[in-house]
């Protein structure tokens, strides 16, 4: 009997620091590179087994085209993972845990350039489970484009009416995301762990709205962490 595809692909050694380190942040080769200290060349291909597996996807970097992030479907590894313990034995079925009932007391910073999309978007997604939570911008446009407000308010109920871009702040926070390839690339250090997801600045109402439940999704997959921090803290 052959082995699921998910064992395969994880079992090796390399692919396993991998799929590890893209399950904190998105990154770029010559990152992964330095963080697991093996040769780029050795790198890529692995990514490229990640990929053609369906584990890991990619996206150009929206700042320099010469560059390209990967980011770890976490959605597809539970999937696998599921179906890889009841490959086994149906009573190994794998359940995903329950989002935590409360956060409060973990501060979260979502940044980007303009502040009138991506980032007031994951700060209203996130702000409902709880989580102390701001946006704001490297050079903050005048206004929330309104397809951000309009997506938030029909697909999620959340209304954003009146919200401005704001300035790009560095004090007391627990976590900063990064949502724009550009801000993550030019931003100043900051004294917390800082992920990046980077997501294309929507510019249609149909990207607004996928946009908007990629970051419900990785909202969704950041509450555990959060809470693991709120924990320790």
């Amino acid at each position: 009997m052959v082995a699921p595809e998910f064992v395969r692909m994880a079992a090796h050694p390399l692919r396993w620091q991998l799929l590890t380190e893209l399950a904190g942040s998105d990154y770029r080769v010559r990152e992964l590179t330095e963080r697991v200290r093996e040769p780029q060349n050795l790198v890529s291909y692995h990514l490229r087994l990640l990929r053609d597996g369906g584990l890991v996807t990619s996206r150009r970097s929206s700042f320099d085209g010469r560059d390209t992030y990967y980011h770890l479907d976490l959605d597809r590894c539970g999937t696998s993972l599921t179906g890889t313990g009841t490959a086994l034995h149906p009573a190994l079925r794998f359940e995903p845990s329950p989002a935590p009932s409360s956060l409060g007391g973990v501060s979260v910073l979502f940044a980007c350039t303009g502040n009138s999309s991506r980032s007031p978007i994951a700060e209203a997604l996130l702000r409902r489970h709880g989580v102390e939570v701001t946006s704001g911008g490297s050079h903050p446009k005048p206004e929330i484009h309104p397809d951000a407000v309009r997506v938030l308010r029909e697909e999620f109920g959340i209304d954003i009416t009146g919200q401005r871009p704001r300035e790009l702040s560095r004090a007391g926070f627990d976590f900063v995301i990064t949502l724009c390839d550009k801000v993550r690339e030019v931003c100043p250090e900051f004294d917390c762990p800082v992920i990046h997801w980077s997501i294309p600045e929507p510019v249609t109402h149909p990207e607004f709205r996928n946009t908007a439940h990629e970051i419900d999704t990785r909202v969704r997959h950041l509450l555990p962490v959060l809470a693991a921090a709120r924990q320790k803290g």
